[in-house]
């Protein structure tokens, strides 16, 4: 039988811990708030929100166009090799950033596994906004694989063996039958990985550079403008929390419907 009243320690703990996830946010709002002069728009934040808006949008076309058969490929089919395909999918969301930048630099760097290659046509993908792209793409894209495989893994079969009864083809049991049942959770899942690419950092910087225009997203730009310009800092650190707590309220809504079918 539950307990009505929690003991008197847990509650202690909780409070307190929950005060050290709180208080830098709290400060951050509050170091922004209190900095001397008003919080600025100047052009490099306005350049550095378009260019992560517009990368991310590109990347999570992409996450959606490839991510959704390879998804539903791991959750209803066995074939050799998918457990190994499986830890390749989870590798990026445990790896260091910077290892993953230097992952990404050794295989489409100039001397790169493929970039080598690639050079020979005159293509470089790095220091680029494709770069950026890219590194968005293998950072974000488990989260939203890993979501969809779940979701079409809990289906039940029931719809799926009437339609294909009646004749309806593989494809028209995907589009009417499996995507209208799993919407909620593609879209909690695709936002999951707009967050995660609109924060990365680590194997952007290494991967793509910080070059104003060209490849400075937000969180490089509070890293480049740290020691510059705190106003710039501040007011792209609070857009990008602004962001983040809009795509997690957003996730936790779409996750509480999912609950309560």
């Amino acid at each position: 039988m539950p307990q009505n009243r929690p003991p008197l320690i847990p509650i202690i703990i909780a409070a307190l811990f929950a005060l050290f996830l709180g208080l830098p946010l709290i400060a951050l709002i509050w170091r922004a708030i209190t900095l001397d002069g008003a919080l600025t728009a100047d052009l490099s934040i306005s350049s550095a929100v378009w260019l992560s808006l517009s990368t991310t949008t590109i990347t999570i076309l992409l996450i959606l166009i490839f991510g959704t058969p390879f998804a539903y490929l791991l959750a209803r089919y066995n074939f050799p090799g998918k457990r190994a395909i499986t830890i390749l999918i989870d590798l990026p969301i445990v790896m260091p950033p910077v290892v993953a930048g230097l992952a990404l630099l050794s295989a489409f760097g100039r001397r790169g596994l493929l970039g080598q290659w690639l050079a020979e046509f005159g293509i470089q993908i790095t220091f680029t906004a494709t770069a950026v792209i890219l590194a968005q793409l293998f950072v974000a894209s488990p989260f939203y694989i890993r979501a969809a495989q779940t979701r079409f893994a809990e289906l039940p079969r029931e719809y799926e063996e009437a339609a294909a009864v009646d004749g309806a083809t593989r494809w028209q049991i995907f589009r009417q039958i499996i995507l209208p049942q799993s919407g909620r959770a593609l879209l909690a899942g695709i936002i999951l990985s707009w967050a995660r690419a609109l924060g990365e950092f680590g194997a952007t910087i290494l991967f793509a550079g910080s070059l104003t225009g060209r490849t400075q997203t937000m969180p490089l730009l509070v890293y480049s403008a740290l020691e510059q310009d705190l106003r710039t800092t501040f007011t792209t650190a609070l857009i990008l929390l602004a962001m983040a707590a809009v795509a997690f309220s957003i996730t936790r809504w779409l996750t509480g419907l999912e609950e309560n079918e």
